[in-house]
């Protein structure tokens, strides 16, 4: 597993938090993710081998939040 901590732009409340959450724990090869609407990111754990941090940010990017 590999970790990845990702700046997400866009996010006002706790629904946006859990429409990212569920974006990025439904695709193959994430073990978690934790987003915080505090500190504007999301954090992680995911299988490199099945799914790369650039798919992650297209994830984010296409349910309409910014992710870098």
């Amino acid at each position: 597993m590999e970790n990845t901590v990702i700046k997400v732009g866009g996010m006002s409340c706790q629904g946006c938090v859990k429409n990212i959450t569920g974006v990025l724990s439904g695709l193959a090869g994430v073990a978690s993710a934790e987003v915080s609407l505090e500190a504007a990111e999301a954090k992680v754990a995911f299988d490199p081998q099945t799914v790369t941090r650039a798919e992650l940010l297209a994830a984010i990017e296409d349910a309409g939040f910014d992710a870098e």
